[in-house]
């Protein structure tokens, strides 16, 4: 029995690692970099820019921020942003809201997580 318990421990580690290995872990530090050179031109945690400012990010509804004129593209899109759905935005901008004026996607992986966590990190918690 003890050996049945441990295969079947075994097998669910396997399980998780291979899970957790298909959806790379964000790391802040590392996407606060990211952040600056691939977001920083347009966009700043705490200011509004040609786009608008990313402080509490995760967990705002689209469109939110009253002191920032939206694309219609977006402002139609609705929700709210979380990490599944930034990963998604950041793949394709004008896929998601035709008509957005954010044109650049970051394709790799890592890089959105990274700038993910990031965002994450300067967000308020999602209660």
């Amino acid at each position: 029995m003890a050996g049945s318990t441990l295969v079947i421990g075994l097998a669910a580690a396997a399980v998780l690692a291979a899970t957790a290995s298909a959806q790379p872990a964000g790391r802040a530090a590392a996407g606060e970099a990211l952040y600056e050179a691939k977001c920083g031109g347009c966009h700043s945690v705490d200011a509004n820019r040609i786009g608008p400012r990313h402080r509490n990010v995760v967990g705002r509804k689209v469109a939110s921020l009253p002191d920032f004129d939206y694309s219609d593209g977006l402002k139609a899109l609705g929700g709210v942003w979380t990490p599944a759905r930034l990963d998604t935005w950041l793949q394709g901008p004008p896929a998601m809201a035709p008509g957005t004026r954010m044109v650049l996607t970051v394709p790799d992986p890592q890089q959105r997580h990274d700038i993910i966590a990031y965002l994450t990190s300067v967000s308020k918690p999602v209660r």
